[in-house]
């Protein structure tokens, strides 16, 4: 079984600062966002108006008349402005928190998520769908436990040139980043990340020139003949998620969030599945016979190093709790065994 390395104490240190940091700068990003668009003087009919511009919940441009010209509208306009000018204040200055903050981390070699990883899950962020409706799957999971647990697994099991993309096809997705995505499309989102990615002849996979993958997935429809959505946005070249056995367990499974650390150092948000149910998933999987031996010995690897870490940091997370029910009782009890003091001292 795989073993950990305990962070010390100035990594710990640093790792809380950081997610303390870096939650401060999500407040302060959202409430500059506030501030998009403009509020300025408009003549209508010979009459001056205060009008405001903003972008509404789907990122469309909107205009709204807030009143004629008067010592009410004009002092509306000002305090708008100061506000303004206040939330990009705040929102430089933590970004400058941030940097230095990034550069004591890799001083301190906190970095784990790979680059092209961690700029993926921020473009999906930005985008507003991480964690509503797109979550983190597969070996990229591991970095939101282990960052959770404050340990480093063994980097034989996270080593990994592709991201999982789970796609949860109930729920509506809109794209909703400050650039103009064409079409609100994950492969265009992917584009801003690095223009070379292009969709792959497997209509569920994006590949880039240097062969790093990122693949759609989602469970299969049921029942059967029930259509879901299987992709983000309509474009011709969009991503098609593939149907794979046994994701409804994943979807389904509580949503895990930790603040991981990249190659340089930079904080980032991961939302994942539930840790128990991403090792009962990992588990089955490595039993299924039809699947390479050499990734079911991986998977079984993963299982047994995350139950570990589940079991001895993150205490507050039992295998028999209620949230587990979305897992057959055939798959959880198979995988019981994995959390079990016997278990976790081989």
């Amino acid at each position: 079984m795989a073993d950990f390395i305990e962070l010390n104490n100035d990594q710990r240190r640093e790792m809380v600062n950081s997610a303390q940091r870096f939650t401060a700068l999500m407040e302060a990003q959202k409430k500059a966002k506030s501030f998009r668009g403009s509020l300025v003087w408009h003549t209508v009919k010979g009459s001056e108006h205060l009008m405001r511009s903003y972008y509404d919940s789907t990122g469309a441009r909107r205009q709204k008349v807030e009143g004629r010209r008067s010592p009410a509208t004009e002092a509306h306009k000002a305090e708008w402005e100061a506000s303004r000018a206040s939330a990009q204040q705040t929102l430089s200055a933590r970004q400058e928190q941030i940097a230095r903050q990034s550069a004591v981390n890799r001083a301190l070699r906190l970095g784990r998520v790979p680059l092209i990883a961690a700029r993926i899950i921020r473009a999906l962020d930005d985008a507003g769908i991480l964690g509503e409706g797109i979550r983190v799957a597969g070996t990229n999971a591991i970095y939101a436990y282990e960052a959770a647990a404050g340990v480093f697994v063994d980097p034989g099991i996270t080593t990994t040139e592709d991201i999982d993309l789970l796609m949860d096809s109930r729920k509506s997705l809109r794209i909703m980043a400050e650039g103009n995505i064409e079409d609100g499309t994950l492969i265009n989102l992917l584009r801003k990340v690095d223009q070379s990615f292009e969709r792959s002849s497997a209509t569920f996979r994006a590949v880039n020139r240097d062969g790093y993958l990122v693949d759609l997935i989602k469970p299969p429809a049921n029942p059967p003949w029930k259509q879901g959505r299987a992709s983000v946005g309509k474009a011709d070249d969009e991503l098609v998620a593939a149907e794979i056995a046994g994701l409804a367990w994943l979807e389904n499974a509580p949503a895990f969030e930790a603040i991981a650390i990249d190659a340089r150092g930079g904080p980032l948000r991961v939302v994942v599945p539930d840790p128990r149910i991403f090792v009962a998933h990992k588990f089955w999987v490595s039993k299924q016979q039809d699947r390479e031996p050499i990734k079911r010995r991986r998977d079984l690897a993963q299982a047994q190093a995350v139950a570990r870490l589940t079991a001895q940091y993150l205490e507050h997370l039992p295998y028999d709790a209620n949230e587990l029910r979305v897992l057959p009782q055939a798959v959880f009890e198979e995988a019981r065994y994995l959390f079990e003091p016997t278990a976790l001292k081989r």
